[in-house]
């Protein structure tokens, strides 16, 4: 089964470039991150100043897991370049699946 997530998030003015180009050069603790925890696919949009986000995984993410250091170093390299909470994790509002359908035309 894939489990699918999307949310959106809000970039800062100007920042457009310079937060392009930090997903660019990703580092590979992230990318391994993202493996360990099952991650197919991971995309992000920019549309005006919002950030769609969408992932899908092969195992269920685990909402009670904090992240870990990696990931947290992330979050604080990219708070000044999008809105974020006190604790520079970014502010990402879930989105509702409205509709799915894969490619054996089965709708989920």
């Amino acid at each position: 089964m894939t489990f699918r997530q999307a949310w959106v998030m809000t970039l800062k003015p100007g920042y457009e470039a310079i937060y392009k180009q930090k997903h660019d050069e990703i580092w590979p603790e992230m990318l391994a991150n993202m493996k360990r925890d099952g991650v197919i696919s991971f995309s992000i949009y920019l549309y005006g100043l919002k950030l769609f986000a969408y992932i899908e995984r092969e195992t269920a993410p685990q909402h009670n897991r904090k992240p870990d250091e990696i990931t947290w170093r992330w979050w604080e390299m990219m708070a000044p370049y999008m809105d974020t909470k006190p604790d520079t994790s970014p502010v990402m509002e879930p989105v509702e699946e409205m509709f799915h359908v894969d490619r054996s035309g089965k709708l989920a």
